[in-house]
């Protein structure tokens, strides 16, 4: 009955949550203070399989707590020793769970790109930074007019952060839609996709532009609860989570994604249209998923 499950199913999670979030914490600002490189290693790969664990434990009570028909299917090898850009609809928090838990058994620990300044931000900062989340340092356009001799400077100061992930296969995480995907949003963007908000380009050329040189494939996702499209969390949390579809499409990384998109106007309608063509791929993938159940 959803009045017993959820309270107890929500307070396990919470406690897995504060578990994992509090040792990544700590043991980041252990790395922090402590003075001795050869010490940095051993506890990255701690604090990287704290947040492993976090998303294992996670689905391990979903499971427990809802008979729910899990479909997992990969097109193309993965490996823990390549590099990947991850890209992925987005419908749930229970998303980045399920991305967690994947990656755990299949791919590098996966890490987000953030603003310079969340950095600073208390226990996020920490947090994030003793992931190794890789922080970008952008310019808009416009300040580039106005400061032409800064133009490029922004990439080549994210692209020497990244620089420690040449010797550490990395899996860095995007998802192109910026938000969860609803019917809402979808009518107040007025999306032309019927299962998807329109993609935002940026971020993920930014991505390209600091890191393509490293990644060795982008894996596409595209995930779908067919029989809980309403609150998935609120459903899973009471035990109604029906089915879960997790679908990878293993890509090949080329040159062509490579390039300045916000100063390149060529690039940036080469770009566009690419991906443009790619979600409306992954539209037309999950109608038929769905239409299927």
């Amino acid at each position: 009955m959803p009045i017993i499950i959820f309270p107890i199913h929500f307070t396990l999670q919470m406690c897995n949550l504060a578990l994992w979030a509090t040792l990544v914490v700590t043991f980041g600002i252990i790395k922090f203070i402590v003075p001795f490189k050869f010490l940095k290693q051993p506890l990255n790969w701690l604090i990287t399989n704290f947040m492993a664990m976090f998303g294992i434990i996670s689905v391990a009570i979903i499971k427990l707590f809802n008979r729910a028909e899990w479909d997992y299917r990969t097109n193309g090898d993965l490996s823990k020793d390549n590099w990947y850009l991850l890209t992925s609809n987005h419908l749930s928090c229970l998303d980045i769970i399920l991305l967690i838990e994947f990656a755990a058994k299949r791919i590098p620990s996966p890490k987000f790109f953030l603003k310079q300044e969340l950095i600073w931000l208390p226990f996020v900062g920490v947090a994030a930074w003793a992931l190794e989340m890789p922080f970008m340092k952008r310019y808009s356009r416009a300040f580039i007019e106005k400061n032409p001799h800064l133009k490029g400077k922004d990439i080549e100061t994210t692209r020497k952060h990244c620089s420690k992930f040449k010797d550490s296969p990395t899996t860095i995480i995007n998802f192109v839609e910026g938000t969860r995907f609803n019917p809402q949003k979808k009518a107040l963007k007025k999306s032309s996709f019927e299962n998807l908000l329109p993609p935002k380009a940026g971020g993920i050329a930014f991505t390209f532009a600091a890191m393509g040189e490293l990644f060795t494939n982008v894996i596409d996702v595209t995930l779908v609860y067919p029989k809980n499209q309403g609150g998935i969390m609120m459903d899973l949390l009471c035990g109604r989570l029906e089915k879960v579809i997790f679908h990878v499409d293993v890509l090949p990384m080329t040159d062509e994604l490579i390039g300045d998109y916000f100063n390149d106007d060529e690039f940036r309608e080469s770009f566009q249209s690419n991906l443009n063509q790619r979600w409306l791929a992954k539209d037309a993938k999950i109608t038929a998923l769905l239409a299927e159940q």
